[in-house]
Parts: structure tokens; sequence; C-alpha cells
């Protein structure tokens, strides 16, 4: 009897130490959930510099007042380019005058300027209520001389340029130079990376709205070498050249502004007389 009322007792202690067991155990926490490892950002592919907008220091003035003539909205010819562009201004001034101040010209060329320079300005207020009849490019020479790029690179730069003319001035037409030929040898690197821009970019006229031309062989001797009469640094313009550059230009600009030179003009035959 004794021995039952301890087995009784024991078995009570044990159901109540089980008991406050029970009470002071905290479930088993979940495991917490496995995320994803974040993804690895891939690299971006290295921007192509002829084709990203990038400001050129010091040149703030001018880009200023290439917005101001676009405001204006009154040029009805537009050179577009770099050094060579802007020194119509400086050894091009005579023949500038002649060929093209009766034009309605504007000179939008800034000294040093690659591809994208350009587009900076243009994304920055050049051309902004301007709509010329025909706006002239040569540029990509300083994409090869500062940084050796890839023709196309410069091709890609310059098409980039068209394309935003286009978009800006829908009724504008464009005639595209070959870039111009530089450096005194002709197997220089520099001569011939401008001949490879040349080769892509001559395939982006349509005829219809651009049109292209490469004037390279106005500025060569009858051996075809630059000569310093004509490039005296073998990459800038003498006054002969750019009466070179003008000269080889004229007829084209002449047809694509629509103009009718007197000497074109076919005469009247004279009506005979009637008789009396």
């Amino acid at each position: 009897m004794k021995t039952a009322r301890m087995l009784v007792v024991t078995a009570g202690s044990l159901a109540l130490s089980l008991s406050a067991m029970a009470q002071n155990t905290k479930p088993a926490e979940k495991p917490a959930d496995k995320k994803d490892p974040a993804p690895v950002k891939q690299p971006d592919k290295a921007e192509i510099k002829a084709t990203t907008p990038e400001f050129h220091e010091g040149t703030q003035k001018r880009h200023d007042h290439f917005n101001e003539i676009s405001k204006e909205g009154k040029a009805k010819l537009v050179f577009v380019g770099d050094s060579i562009t802007e020194a119509w201004e400086g050894p091009g001034r005579q023949v500038w005058d002649k060929f093209y101040a009766k034009r309605a010209a504007a000179n939008f060329g800034i000294s040093g300027d690659r591809t994208e320079h350009v587009l900076w300005r243009l994304d920055h207020g050049n051309f902004d209520g301007l709509s010329p009849d025909l706006v002239v490019i040569m540029i990509g020479t300083n994409n090869t001389g500062h940084r050796q790029d890839k023709p196309e690179d410069t091709a890609a730069g310059i098409k980039a340029i068209i394309d935003r003319i286009e978009k800006k001035c829908p009724k504008t037409k464009i005639l595209l130079l070959g870039v111009f030929p530089r450096s005194e040898t002709a197997d220089h690197p520099h001569r011939k990376l401008n001949i490879a821009i040349n080769e892509i970019i001559k395939g982006y006229a349509d005829n219809k709205r651009v049109f292209y031309k490469d004037i390279a062989s106005a500025f060569f001797n009858g051996k075809g070498d630059l000569t310093k009469d004509i490039m005296p640094d073998y990459l800038h313009l003498t006054a002969e050249g750019y009466k070179r550059w003008a000269e080889a230009i004229e007829e084209d600009l002449a047809k694509l502004l629509g103009e009718k030179k007197d000497a074109e003009a076919k005469p009247q035959k004279a009506e005979p007389a009637s008789k009396k």
C-alpha cells in the first residue's frame, strides 16, 4: 500500500515536471527562408565616346552665339564642324564673303570639336528654332587626331549628328562631306583612319535629304600629295585651301539650295515678227 502511494506521488511529480518543462520550452524556430543571392551586376559596356554627348570646355560663349543665331531663325545655310570650319572666319574670310555672305550663311564650327561635342551642342540649343535650307557637315578629324577612335565609332558619331539635325529640322537637306585628308604621307595612320571613316559615312547618303561628297582631290597636287601652300600643318587650310573647298562644292550648293545661275538660264527664243 505504501509502495503504491509512492508510485502515485512519483508519477504525479513526473507529470508536473514535464508540464513545467513544456511551458518553459520555446517552440523551435523555423529556419529562415534562404534568399537567392543578389544578382551580380554585369559591367556595362564601355560607352562609345564619339556618340556620348560631352561639353567642350571653353566653348560656352561661342555655343551661346550659335543658340542666338538659331533663335533668330534667319540662317539658310549652316556649316557644322571643327577648327577647319571655324577658320572660315580666319584665312577663309574673303572666300566666305564671296560665296556665302549673300546666302544668309552661318558658321557653326568650333576649334577642337569632336563628334561628341557637336552632339552636346545639338542637345543644348543649337538649331532650336532654325530651319535652314541646307546644312554642310564636315567633322571627325579630331576623333582621329586626339584619340585615334575606331572609324566605326567616329562614323557612328557622325550618324548621330545627322539624325539629330534631321529630327530638329525635318525640311532641311544635308551635304555630308568626307573627312578631309590630313598628315604629310599617304601611309600615315591618321590619313588612313580618315579614309576608313569616309568609306562608312558615304553610305549615309539617301540622295533625298542627305547627300555625300568627298572633295579630298581638291587639296592634292598633281602627284597626290598634300602641300604646305594648301595645308601648312597638313591639317588646316590656307586661303587657297578655302577657295578650293568653296569651288569644289559650289555646284552642289547651288543645286541643293534651289538656286538658278544666270549662266545656266536658257536664252529665250525671239518670237518671229508678225507679217503685216
